[in-house]
């Protein structure tokens, strides 16, 4: 089953539940209150467990959505719907605002960030005179269609699970897309995403804006569910369960929310209703409770509970083969004479450690260099002054002519350099189409409102023919449709490689293809090497395969302690006293 049909599914089922005969109107109260947990929740997921961001503070922002529309309707009488789209572009510019302070922080600064914020705007919304301060703002009209209004928890909880399927429809299509990839890439860390083009301050801050639109749709749909509104829902320990259901449901899943909001809350239904019989309503140990199961369930399923039910029943669009699609258009190869990349003089210190001292070299049209040393030599340093990722203390870098020296490494990925990493830098649940598709970001357009809507299904299209062609080039399509973390290293390094080859690049660098691959495999990839050669593309390579480096390379330059002690071809090279004893640790 598909995800979309499983939210057509999911919707007929939810719609039809309030219709069982002998259901209960307080549970009919405890499912409105799943849904809106649930719409923050989602936001949380794509947040933090998609895009890796921990956010301490989204309850503040259904009290952006929860406020606007309480004084819009009371004080200046308008109408709720008309609220709606006010009430969420005042949540969307909260979090541009708080975004741009937040979310270039790292470590544990992002999540201590979010918390002073989260604080600060719940004391905010208790404190200012037109919200009421601690009293709230009451007596807020009900949602209405001409002369039918939803009041009551029956007639409102249409509207807010058909906002809940909406909202996973619409958070389905941002995953499975362009823009979604991006996202995805972001929890493996910045380096490979930004290789590839991916802008990942703005990638960032649009799942920060994302979670807080859907954060305000809960706080608006709140306020007119129950026609009033105060600090209290909107506070950090608000924001706090919030992330523990999107934590217990499965925080890399969107069905994940829907799940943990269920979950947590019916089980904090159960322990305040029985537990103070129990005990005698003694010392509040429904809290105690509360919390240990909630670690017992963690401990059971670190992953969320979602990942153990989504194994029972696959729900996933991950295996269906790319559409047919017009090709992506190749870039215009410039037929120069000089070198493709010149290295001049790329000096690079990490304190007073000088790991590239004062390296030139060069790379022709049409050749294989290699670039080999011990290991600690800086080559893989060289790879990353070279492609922008970092910046040189001093040197200049050409590249077709034009001076790249600081270029950041979406620009240089945008002139036509791909690359590889020393330590394999891919999404492990992620397929491996998906994966090689993050190396065509730059050769698509759509951008996130069209992939919600689906309108980006010609580009989309492009961008998967494009990548199932590389993995098919690479000798890979038997695992096209694997998750990228089930693979070997070996074969890893060639999705790495697939990947690479999607950008359409001019100068391909790969840091160590050839480790972790068997014979045979290594001479398909030279073969591979040569064939890019031959169709006008040029290589720079890292590797440690002395016998694959002298088969292919047409130049050779050596690295010892950051400094080049050697160039030359293969014959010279391998002849050269002073490599010979950076290898042997002698001379002969």
């Amino acid at each position: 089953m598909t995800q979309r049909w499983a939210i057509l599914l999911f919707a007929l089922v939810m719609a039809a539940l309030p219709f069982i005969p002998g259901m209960p109107p307080f549970w009919i109260v405890l499912l409105d209150n799943i849904g809106l947990a649930a719409l923050v929740a989602m936001g949380l997921v794509i947040l933090t467990g998609v895009g890796g961001l921990t956010s301490f503070g989204q309850a503040a922002f259904c009290g952006f959505g929860g406020y606007v529309t309480a004084i819009l309707t009371t004080s200046y009488g308008l109408s709720p719907w008309l609220t709606l789209p006010l009430s969420l572009i005042a949540s969307g510019l909260a979090a541009v605002i708080l975004g741009l302070m937040t979310v270039r922080l790292s470590g544990h600064y992002l999540p201590l960030g979010t918390i002073a914020w989260g604080l600060s705007l719940y004391y905010l919304f208790s404190k200012l005179e037109f919200l009421g301060r601690n009293d709230g703002i009451s007596s807020i009209p009900p949602l209405s269609i001409g002369s039918a209004e939803f009041v009551g928890p029956f007639k409102i909880y249409f509207v807010i699970w058909f906002a809940v399927a909406l909202a996973t429809l619409l958070t389905v299509n941002l995953l499975d897309s362009r823009t979604g990839r991006a996202i995805r890439a972001l929890r493996r860390g910045h380096i490979a995403a930004e290789a590839f083009g991916v802008q990942t301050a703005r990638a960032k801050l649009l799942v920060f804006i994302y979670a807080a639109v859907l954060a305000g749709l809960s706080g608006w749909l709140y306020a007119h569910f129950q026609r009033a509104v105060n600090p209290t829902p909107f506070g950090l320990t608000a924001s706090i369960e919030y992330l523990f259901i999107a934590v217990v449901g499965g925080a890399g899943y969107v069905w994940g929310a829907v799940l943990g909001a269920g979950i947590v809350i019916v089980l904090k239904e159960i322990l305040q209703s029985y537990l103070p019989m129990i005990f005698h309503g003694q010392a509040q140990l429904e809290t105690i409770v509360f919390g240990l199961l909630l670690v017992a369930l963690l401990q059971v399923a670190p992953t969320g509970l979602w990942p153990r039910i989504a194994a029972l029943f696959p729900m996933s669009d991950r295996w269906r083969k790319p559409q047919p699609a017009s090709p992506l258009v190749p870039r215009e190869k410039d037929k120069g004479t000089g070198p493709l990349l010149q290295v001049q003089d790329a000096r690079k210190q990490f304190g007073g450690v000088v790991a590239v001292n004062n390296v030139s070299f060069e790379v022709p049209r049409q050749e294989v260099v290699a670039l080999i040393g011990p290991n600690g030599a800086g080559k893989s340093t060289t790879f990353n002054l070279i492609t922008g990722i970092l910046l040189a203390n001093s040197g200049q870098f050409f590249l077709d002519g034009k001076n790249v020296t600081g270029t950041p490494p979406q620009r240089v990925a945008h002139l036509g350099v791909a690359r590889t990493f020393q330590h394999v830098k891919l999404v492990p649940d992620m397929t491996v189409l998906e994966n090689v598709a993050i190396g065509a970001h730059l050769r698509g357009h759509s951008g996130a409102i069209t992939s919600m809507l689906r309108l980006d299904r010609a580009d989309e299209a492009k961008l998967l023919a494009e990548a199932a062609k590389q993995i098919e080039r690479v000798g890979l399509g038997d695992q096209m449709h694997q998750l990228a973390g089930n693979l070997s290293l070996g074969q890893q390094r060639i999705v790495e490689i697939a990947r690479a080859l999607c950008i359409d690049p001019i100068l391909l660098l790969l840091d160590e293809p050839a480790a972790g691959l068997r014979h045979m495999e290594k001479q398909k990839l030279a073969d591979l090497l040569r064939q890019l050669r031959a169709e006008g593309m040029s290589v720079l390579l890292v590797e440690h395969d002395m016998g694959f480096v002298m088969d292919l390379a047409d130049r050779i330059v050596v690295l010892d302690f950051g400094t080049k002690i050697a160039e030359g071809t293969p014959a010279e090279v391998r002849n050269n006293p002073d490599v010979i004893k950076a290898y042997l640790g002698a001379a002969s």
